[in-house]
């Protein structure tokens, strides 16, 4: 889960850092964890790409189970659908299941995960209507922003992307959890 700010995650540095305190807990804190997370470039910064974020891989999930063995497979840069992020192997750091479309009567569906990103690991464009699909580049939580999300047990109506499924209704907690959401990111080890 994220920090509980909604898209205000403190940027990416606040995101990297609630993934190693994560990892921390669980006694794999001799990592360096990573938010997988984009951010848009502005007039003073650069955007970052959440799949130049990572890593080269191989990554496995709590259980030790192997998600992906490198950025091409994980992104189905080569062939789509090589990872396997599913419902079942994108647990939490715990090494317990996330709430999707299917769950446990009288809980919420957590399966919206914040990544900015599209299919491929990289930053999404904005339009004109919207400048950003990245709660400002994770420094703000109202309801008027956007987020990218991945749905980690890939059900949908539609797009059934890890990584890019749909945007978010605005950037606050109860937006997240009006599309199906709780805050939660994806942290991947990049060493």
């Amino acid at each position: 889960v994220g920090p509980g700010n909604g898209g205000d995650l403190g940027g990416l540095e606040g995101a990297d850092a609630h993934c190693q305190a994560l990892a921390q807990a669980e006694y794999a804190g001799d990592h360096t964890w990573r938010a997988y997370l984009s951010t848009y470039g502005t007039n003073t910064t650069e955007g970052e790409n959440a799949r130049d974020r990572i890593g080269n891989g191989p990554w496995y999930n709590s259980k030790g189970v192997r998600i992906a063995p490198n950025v091409a497979d994980l992104h189905g840069d080569i062939q789509r659908d090589r990872n396997l992020i599913y419902r079942e192997t994108a647990l939490d750091e715990s090494g317990d299941l996330v709430n999707g479309r299917n769950r446990p009567e009288g809980t919420n569906n957590e399966h919206d995960i914040l990544t900015g990103s599209d299919s491929h690991g990289r930053a999404v464009a904005g339009d004109s209507d919207r400048q950003n699909y990245t709660c400002n580049n994770w420094t703000y939580n109202g309801d008027d922003g956007l987020a990218m999300i991945g749905h980690h047990d890939r059900l949908s109506n539609g797009n059934t992307s890890w990584n890019s499924s749909h945007a978010t209704a605005g950037c606050s907690l109860a937006s997240f959890n009006s599309t199906g959401g709780s805050g939660r990111l994806y942290c991947f080890a990049g060493d």
